[in-house]
């Protein structure tokens, strides 16, 4: 191989999109799922970054351009969210409320690089009537408008064009050593580890890039090299999911620190974030606290009180991987990136991708190419701007779709928003047979077709591999009626035995299970304790078998309860 890129977040799968579109021989190894890390744990938005224009205008700028390349390769995974920031009545609140004009006249210049409209002034008659439930004595509001995304399908979509372009895929292979030649430092091969075989192998490679975000101390030291040499400063960002879209706006408010956190209609549900707190834990398991979840929804109903009395369905947490800094708070560390060179270290050839954000992944891996194609001698260009990715080639019309192959409309669009102009290859299994039309995840809803559509082109090797690829359980009833039909149907694709394909419906209804259960009042967590019994009666789950919250098929070392509700 020329390179071996690690790490399957957007930035590893950009680079390896963009290093197999310049005619470099690409192999990318992902230890745990596609999007398993920040990347699948983000607010789901390409946005400018407005609050970065008062420290790191570059970012807001970059942010932007990108975004609206992103929209050029990706339009069906795009969709607009507007926004409105309230401004309460009182003390100073006028000089302020002209100072917020003015600072948005300032991020209108930045609007058209992402084909944004320019912000508005709302009086507070105009914001009541657009969202009637804002509580206090208002001014009035700012409105802007941000783009929502899918960021686990953009890794998808980039990661496939990857690999139709000749790259090697290992998902659930873990990299164990980067090995370097004794003199010159070069990296001669890497060794690797499937996770669910145990088996093992030795890639060769003359280059190897580092692309696993919050991992990269630990990535490099696999090299030989030490952590400090791939320094970030993890923040750990969570997010509380709601069952449904409580208002058509997304709502900014401020956290009892002072901090801007909001409230988003994101697909057809909704989203409340997020935190910003450094983060010394465990990367592969990194979840919400109820502390947290309170922090958040007590900052919103100072804005939406009924966010209160609305169904929680989940939570998830990821790790941002920030450029590190000593001293500064969390809030005002830059949303910059930057490629790191380990040649200085004695690792020619070796380069660690630091930072960046979902909305400037591209421009990122472009920057990293540009770098391995001076390298190589290349003298080829980035294209990545302009070659749409998978399924955003054209546009299919989701009501044609709904009409060929006899699903429901809402069906349809999902399918088609998911998976583009590619929806019609999903439409063909469903007319050669009738009986993939099926409906297995009724909250998404996700057709059998789907499903063992991306289990045969997609790369997961869960059900919760599955999940990110489709949102199959993601939605209110958590998994619960349709974890053990996926799990049978992965079985049967991959091969697996039945016990398998129920094992892993079991490691993904734990999962959401926990997610779930630090954001639950008290109905609501009896209502769970019932559905948990009901679900373990269906599955027959009588004995401890001690599932662990895991994407990998690892060995056990035992259960523990769930809010004191055990699954088995």
């Amino acid at each position: 191989m020329d390179v071996v890129v690690i790490g399957g977040g957007v930035n590893g799968v950009g680079v390896a999109r963009d290093a197999a579109m310049r005619g470099l021989k690409v192999a990318l190894f992902e230890r745990n799922d596609i999007a398993f890390g920040a990347s699948g744990n983000s607010s789901g938005m390409i946005h400018g970054g407005a609050r970065y224009l008062t420290y790191d205008p570059h970012v807001t700028e970059s942010s932007c351009r990108d975004s609206g390349n992103i929209q050029a390769i990706a339009p069906h995974l795009l969709f607009r969210i507007p926004f409105l920031m309230p401004v309460r009545a009182g003390m100073g609140k006028k000089v302020y409320f002209h100072l917020l004009d003015a600072f948005f006249e300032t991020y209108d210049r930045y609007q058209p690089l992402k084909r944004g409209k320019p912000h508005a002034v709302l009086s507070a008659d105009e914001v009541r009537r657009l969202e009637p439930t804002l509580a206090g004595d208002l001014i009035g509001a700012m409105s802007w408008d941000e783009w929502g995304i899918d960021g686990a399908r953009l890794c998808i979509a980039n990661l496939k064009d990857a690999e139709e372009r000749g790259a090697k895929v290992y998902v659930g292979y873990t990299v164990e050593a980067i090995e370097r030649r004794p003199v010159s430092g070069e990296p001669v091969a890497v060794r690797f580890r499937d996770r669910y075989t145990g088996q093992s192998g030795r890639l060769t490679t003359t280059a190897v890039v580092n692309a696993t975000g919050a991992w990269s101390p630990i990535t490099v030291s696999l090299a030989g090299l030490r952590p400090v040499h791939a320094r970030v400063r993890p923040g750990k960002g969570i997010h509380v999911v709601y069952d449904r879209r409580l208002s058509n706006y997304a709502v900014s408010a401020t956290a009892i620190d002072g901090r801007q956190i909001f409230l988003e209609p994101w697909q057809n549900m909704t989203i409340v974030g997020t935190t910003d707190d450094d983060y010394y834990g465990d990367l592969d398991d990194v979840r919400a606290t109820s502390e947290e979840v309170r922090y958040l929804v007590q900052g919103v109903a100072r804005v939406l009180p009924e966010i209160r009395t609305a169904r929680v369905i989940g939570t998830y947490a990821g790790v941002r991987p920030t450029l590190h800094a000593f001293g500064k708070n969390e809030d005002a560390l830059s949303r910059d990136h930057q490629v790191i060179d380990h040649a200085p270290h004695g690792a020619p050839n070796v380069y660690s991708m630091i930072g960046g954000k979902l909305a400037s992944y591209r421009m990122f891996a472009e920057e990293m190419v540009d770098i391995l194609s001076m390298r190589f001698d290349l003298g080829v260009h980035g294209s990545t701007h302009i070659t749409p990715l998978p399924g955003g080639d054209r546009t299919v019309d989701a009501f044609d779709f709904a009409t060929r192959t006899g699903v429901d409309a809402v069906t349809a669009r999902r399918i088609v928003y998911r998976h583009g102009s590619r929806a019609e290859r999903i439409e063909e299994r469903m007319l050669r047979n009738p009986r993939e039309k099926m409906v297995v995840c009724a909250c998404e809803p996700v057709t059998e077709a789907e499903i063992r559509y991306v289990i045969d082109h997609e790369a997961p090797r869960t059900v919760a591999g599955v999940a990110r690829r489709t949102r199959l359980g993601l939605g209110a009833c958590g998994g619960m009626r349709c974890a053990a039909r996926c799990g049978q149907i992965l079985a049967h694709e991959r091969g697996l035995s039945p016990g398998e394909g129920l094992k892993q419906a079991v490691r993904f209804l734990v999962r959401q299970a926990r997610t779930r259960a630090v954001g639950l009042g008290p109905d609501q967590a009896r209502q769970e304790a019932l559905a948990i019994a009901a679900v373990r009666a269906e599955l027959g789950l009588f004995e401890d078998r001690g599932e662990q919250d895991t994407d990998a098929n690892v060995p056990s070392s035992g259960g523990a309860p769930i809010s004191g509700m055990r699954w088995t």
